[in-house]
């Protein structure tokens, strides 16, 4: 099947396909920007992707604002340095540009921009109604434009940001976060390195295995899912191997949404191990998740056996439950994701702690094995 431009309300709207990125400013000034503020990381700053995204605002009379101090796992210092930069530029609306890390902040940044100081991010944790102490109408607009294939952020109600003292990554969630329109252009993705393909492929299929292991009843997330996974094994190799693959990056956009999308439905202890150990030690998200994947497949196969048996059937993979953990491993080494965490700077010492952490984790709730503080440690030791 050929990949062309198409145009998706699900979740939100999206305007999906090559050279798209040029519709940028008219959407800015659909949903009311006249002064939009581009959020995007330190790398993304300086390169020429971001050079034509501003080009295409300034072209069009919508200034040239860029906001780009956003740390791999943002805090809420770099929210706060991002709203007195909103403020001083006297700007009416964010556009998210880059990966997970500058899409969470610019949405961020959008919520808490106009609300009352005394209002903290904090107050706004993804816990009960928490979100209804918000004022709903001074939200600024959101567009997100995504540079990776991986968070599915551009369609999310949601944020992660980290707590810069307690070293604890906080889901946000208000439903005005969901952006208004999302424009995914394969061809912003061409140059990200290699390392970033493979951790950001993976943090879809994690998203999308997880949903799909999910408990809960949520029959379209779980077909969605379904389907993201089959997307991520047949295009994430390709565009590993081959940067300049377009209609395997489009698969690969395809399935980071999709990811998103789906996790609505839970995620698990791929998520609850991987929050604090990025929060702890500032690992890349996505390849955190891959690294503790096989071993959480493992942890949860006596609930989840017969589904991943009828996953492994759709996505051809032989041999069932033993047949897809051996698929992931094969990506794993191919995409040079490290053997373990202890390869990634995890010490034993610190296990007691990430153990507390993880159990405090939304994620763990979607598990499908509840997690205690002894089988979730024991977990860490198998992921050393």
């Amino acid at each position: 099947m050929s990949v062309s431009n198409m145009n998706w309300s699900y979740p939100t709207a999206i305007k999906f396909g090559v050279g798209r990125v040029a519709e940028l400013a008219d959407h800015c000034r659909a949903v009311g920007m006249e002064k939009p503020l581009l959020v995007t990381d330190k790398a993304l700053a300086t390169l020429p992707i971001t050079a034509q995204a501003l080009d295409i605002l300034e072209a069009a009379g919508l200034g040239r604002a860029v906001f780009s101090q956003v740390d791999p796992n943002p805090n809420e210092q770099n929210m706060a340095d991002g709203i007195a930069v909103y403020h001083a530029g006297g700007h009416d609306g964010v556009v998210c540009f880059g990966g997970g890390s500058a899409l969470d902040l610019g949405k961020l940044i959008a919520l808490m921009a106009g609300q009352a100081p005394s209002l903290s991010i904090w107050d706004l944790e993804d816990i009960g109604d928490w979100w209804t102490r918000a004022d709903a109408s001074k939200i600024a607009p959101i567009i997100a434009v995504p540079t990776t294939a991986g968070t599915g952020s551009e369609v999310g109600r949601a944020g992660v940001l980290t707590n810069s003292e307690t070293h604890k990554k906080k889901i946000i969630f208000h439903p005005k976060l969901l952006p208004s329109v999302t424009i995914c252009d394969p061809a912003l993705t061409v140059g990200m390195p290699a390392f970033i393909t493979a951790g950001t492929g993976m943090d879809a299929l994690a998203h999308c295995l997880e949903a799909y292991c999910s408990p809960f009843y949520h029959p379209m997330s779980q077909g969605i899912a379904l389907e993201g996974m089959r997307l991520v094994f047949e295009n994430l190799p390709k565009v590993y191997a081959d940067p300049t693959d377009l209609q395997a990056r489009a698969h690969m956009m395809s399935a980071a949404a999709m990811g998103a999308v789906a996790f609505q439905k839970g995620l698990g202890a791929i998520h609850s191990l991987s929050h604090p150990v990025g929060a702890v030690y500032g690992t890349h998200h996505g390849t955190t998740n891959a690294c503790v994947m096989p071993m959480v497949l493992d942890y949860n196969r006596a609930a989840i056996e017969g589904l991943i048996e009828r996953a492994a059937a759709y996505l051809g993979i032989a041999g069932g439950f033993d047949g897809f953990r051996a698929a992931v491993m094969d990506l794993r080494t191919m995409l040079n994701i490290p053997a373990n965490l202890t390869a990634m700077g995890v010490k034993r010492e610190d296990l007691d702690m990430l153990t507390e952490m993880a159990l405090e984790d939304p994620s763990c709730g979607g598990n499908p094995i509840e997690m205690t503080a002894e089988n979730t440690r024991a977990l860490f030791e198998a992921c050393l």
